[in-house]
């Protein structure tokens, strides 16, 4: 992890020493686009949802099942200087799996069927962030916005399937996850009318810290904690919401 922290923060530093020996002025030239002393505030939305029937996929047979995600994130903000913005997010999400069946064949002796899996869980995340505008091709009405955001997250999960050596019996298990993430949102805006705009944006993910906890059958008690460094884009997080500005 030591060792991923010093990468990331070689790749901050050397833009700024290279800058230090040689200046190269681009011209770039970013007009207003939201002055300083505006607040903003709105809400994402993103759903997915997934339904399959007898689906065969390689060496997976009759696959059904179906399910959903759907996540909802208010947000509020304060410009304090020109296209420069920093404020609060809040967001939940819930996602439910039913399994009925699926077919795995590896061959004669090694096919086994899984059958009744469910999955539910609920997360919750709080984070503060940093927004800057870009305007496109110097007008006030389209323009790119990057998020830099720190958060901390809750969820809850359960998992239960059928018990191997019972079948008439159910077995449980349920999650407990606390989560630390640093990382950013780019995205694009459109202004509809002089103060509310549609915006369009996905997250890539920076700094990444897991604790997890799980209890199965009320009894076996287990837990991990995992850490990850990558700066990827999400492409399952694309979130379109309405922004107000006042």
């Amino acid at each position: 992890m030591k060792k991923q922290i010093l990468i990331i923060l070689l790749l901050i530093l050397c833009p700024v020493l290279c800058r230090a020996q040689r200046y190269v002025d681009r011209e770039i030239k970013n007009g207003l686009f939201v002055p300083k002393g505006a607040w903003l505030g709105g809400c994402a939305f993103s759903y997915n949802e997934h339904l399959s029937e007898d689906l065969h996929f390689l060496i997976i047979d009759n696959i059904n099942s179906e399910g959903y995600t759907f996540k909802v994130s208010p947000f509020v903000g304060y410009f304090i200087k020109d296209n420069m913005a920093v404020g609060l997010r809040g967001s939940y999400s819930r996602t439910l799996i039913d399994l009925g069946t699926i077919d795995v064949n590896l061959g004669d002796d090694l096919s086994f069927k899984l059958k009744d899996n469910k999955y539910k869980a609920n997360n919750f995340t709080v984070s503060g962030f940093m927004r800057t505008y870009m305007s496109i091709g110097g007008g006030k009405i389209f323009g790119f916005f990057n998020d830099v955001r720190v958060t901390y997250g809750y969820g809850e999960a359960k998992f239960s399937q059928p018990d191997e050596n019972n079948s008439n019996a159910i077995r449980g298990t349920y999650q407990t996850k606390h989560k630390m993430q640093i990382g950013a949102a780019p995205g694009l805006t459109a202004f509809v009318t002089n103060f509310a705009s549609v915006e369009v944006s996905v997250d890539v993910v920076g700094l990444n810290f897991n604790w997890i906890k799980q209890n199965t059958n009320q009894v076996e008690n287990s837990s991990m904690h995992n850490s990850s460094a990558n700066f990827k884009i999400d492409l399952f997080s694309i979130n379109i919401g309405m922004c107000v500005y006042l």
